[in-house]
């Protein structure tokens, strides 16, 4: 398992270095968007292969190395929203030159009737990047929250192997109790985060429109 574990954390360590290749250059982007895909399917596979070597590793061991496979399980969510919104953003973007360059393109006889039509292509331009950094916000904020409601999760979880782990290493109750209480602290931090996130998103988009 150990080695599986590691090989696994190496194929994220490479996809974030591929990430930094794609916006260094970005005319490769079919080959190293390939090559992402590709890493992102191996380590979900690797993942599925560890969620069986969990269940085979000593009870004591096990809560351990249940969240250490979640971690990995994570960071390959994450992997994925990355390479999805990248995806979104340079589609996005070859629209827009697209439609730029179709609007600049038009001609017509009268030259006041030209200079017309580039301020218009201009401001036009203007309101797409516009609109482009609103979805841009909030397809962020989403993202912020799918993370903060998976962590929530996935603490719960982790929340749950550590009482089960602390039990079985015989701690007493009030440092249990106090472990609780820390997570219903974090809860509200957790909470708070999502109303905050919220409350910007809709604050942007009130004074963008």
């Amino acid at each position: 398992m150990e080695t599986l574990y590691h090989q696994t954390n190496q194929l994220i360590q490479e996809t974030s270095e591929l990430f930094q290749k794609l916006e260094r250059d970005p005319s490769n982007f079919k080959d190293i968007e390939n090559a992402i895909q590709s890493k992102i399917n191996a380590i979900s596979a690797n993942c599925e292969k560890l969620d069986i070597y969990v269940y085979k590793t000593p009870v004591n061991q096990r809560p351990m190395a249940k969240m250490r496979v979640d971690q990995l399980k994570y960071d390959n969510r994450h992997i994925q929203a990355s390479l999805a919104n990248s995806q979104t953003k340079r589609q996005r973007r070859e629209q827009e030159l697209y439609d730029r360059d179709q609007l600049l393109s038009r001609r017509f006889g009268h030259d006041h009737t030209a200079i017309n039509v580039d301020y218009i292509g201009q401001e036009q331009v203007s309101l797409q990047n516009s609109h482009r950094n609103v979805d841009e916000m909030i397809h962020t904020g989403t993202s912020i929250l799918e993370t903060l409601k998976y962590n929530r999760e996935t603490l719960k979880g982790a929340h749950r192997r550590i009482i089960d782990l602390a039990n079985t290493l015989g701690l007493s109750n009030a440092t249990i109790s106090l472990i609780e209480k820390r997570v219903s602290q974090d809860k509200y931090v957790l909470f708070g985060g999502m109303f905050v996130t919220l409350a910007v998103i809709v604050l942007v988009v009130m004074y963008l429109t």
